[in-house]
């Protein structure tokens, strides 16, 4: 039979789950690893239940909790190291880690030192060192990836840290890295023979503003997507192209004669699109960090008469505070910031009526199970399909608005 027989009736059988899965976090994030344990448990016990695949009676399928007991130690010294309060062995572990966490500190010789995104990765890698030998596979879910914000090597005088990251982790034998949203996909180039993926907060994001504001228009006479950069387009085409709105994009004119504090200084600010005046806007950036740069251009997009406009952005690290953002929102510069909960919020970011957040930790657990599986993620991580899904759907405001006319 010829190799180019194709059968339109195949159907991909269901496959065996690689190993038991673990789940092993960082105290800093313990919270989002139980959540995604409890997830698991939820549906596994559903599907054990209904005994709805042959593989529901395999050992350490179907448990109430996922999580492997562990201890992070840090010694005075500033060292630290990682014991695990149970055997590994055979299991499939995922490492959920979240670098971006400034919640817990230690004494550091009379001093207090903030864990910073430095001791998180020498913490990941203690945890892999230790299982490795003993886990059947390690996985690795570090949404915000360590050292990935550069766009490109400047100087051979500067360190290009995230490739040696990413080469770490495959020389300690991680099968597969999951990083949500990364500011350059390019990273992957670091290690081709290692497995990461990328899955996209987009449509979490996207359904969680619409769940909220259900009185947006999604439609090219109503709405705008802006970026607030050049750089970052491909987010904003993304946005643009799977919601069928027009693209505006913010040029920086720097002046590349002179030097401050190590930055080239902005000339100009202007912005390139359709008119925004009476329209809302969706402004797309992967990370809002001190929110210099979102609440810069939504206060041009204000100036120049747009309605409301909300702040989309996978990471909120918020560095220098909210107050800010709090004066935007009084102002009526913003309407909303919505951010993902993949990394660490301290519980006063709750209190602010401007803030959104998409949970995705049901995504999480999904990807979980399909990588146990060895399914395929490319439609799961892609949220093409869904986002033409979400546009397509009735929501009650837009209903009431028109009763309204």
């Amino acid at each position: 039979m010829s190799d180019l027989y194709s059968d339109s009736n195949y159907k991909q059988s269901a496959l065996a789950p690689f190993g038991p899965i673990g789940i092993i976090s960082h105290t800093a994030n313990k919270k989002l690893a139980e959540q995604v344990s409890s997830v698991l448990s939820q549906k596994r016990r559903m599907r054990f239940e209904k005994r709805s695949n042959p593989f529901v009676d395999n050992p350490g399928y179907s448990r109430s909790d996922y999580l492997i007991s562990s201890q992070n130690v840090r010694f005075q010294s500033g060292e630290g190291k990682f014991a695990l309060g149970e055997s590994v062995r055979g299991h499939d572990i995922y490492i959920i880690t979240d670098v971006l966490s400034h919640s817990f500190s230690f004494d550091l010789v009379n001093f207090d030192h903030v864990i910073s995104a430095d001791d998180h990765y020498m913490d990941l890698l203690r945890i892999i060192s230790v299982c490795s030998g003993k886990a059947k596979r390690i996985n690795v879910i570090m949404p915000f990836v360590y050292e990935g914000r550069r766009d490109k090597l400047d100087s051979f005088r500067e360190s290009y840290d995230c490739a040696d990251v990413l080469k770490k982790l495959y020389k300690l034998g991680v099968a597969n890295v999951i990083i949500f949203d990364p500011h350059d996909g390019r990273i992957e180039n670091a290690v081709p023979l290692m497995s990461i993926e990328y899955p996209k907060c987009q449509y979490k994001l996207t359904s969680s503003l619409l769940t909220k504001y259900g009185s947006i228009k999604l439609d090219k006479d109503n709405t705008i997507v802006v970026s607030p950069d050049e750089s970052g387009m491909s987010r904003a085409i993304f946005y643009s192209s799977h919601l069928n709105l027009p693209l505006g994009v913010f040029y920086r004119d720097k002046d590349y004669t002179i030097k401050v504090d190590g930055e080239h200084p902005i000339k100009e600010f202007r912005y390139l699109g359709d008119d925004v005046t009476g329209r809302d806007i969706l402004l797309i950036d992967d990370m809002i960090n001190s929110g210099s740069t979102m609440l810069r251009t939504a206060n041009k997009l204000h100036e120049q008469g747009a309605k409301d406009i909300y702040c989309l952005a996978p990471f909120g690290l918020f560095t220098e505070g909210y107050e800010r953002f709090d004066k935007a929102y009084e102002d009526g510069i913003i309407k909303a910031v919505c951010c993902s909960n993949l990394n660490y919020h301290p519980e006063e970011i709750y209190s602010h009526e401007w803030y959104l957040e998409a949970d995705m930790v049901p995504y999480i657990a999904r990807i979980i199970e399909a990588l146990n599986l060895d399914e395929s993620v490319y439609d799961l991580i892609n949220s093409t399909s869904r986002l033409i899904e979400l546009t397509q759907q009735i929501r009650l405001g837009e209903v009431f608005d028109e009763f309204s006319e």
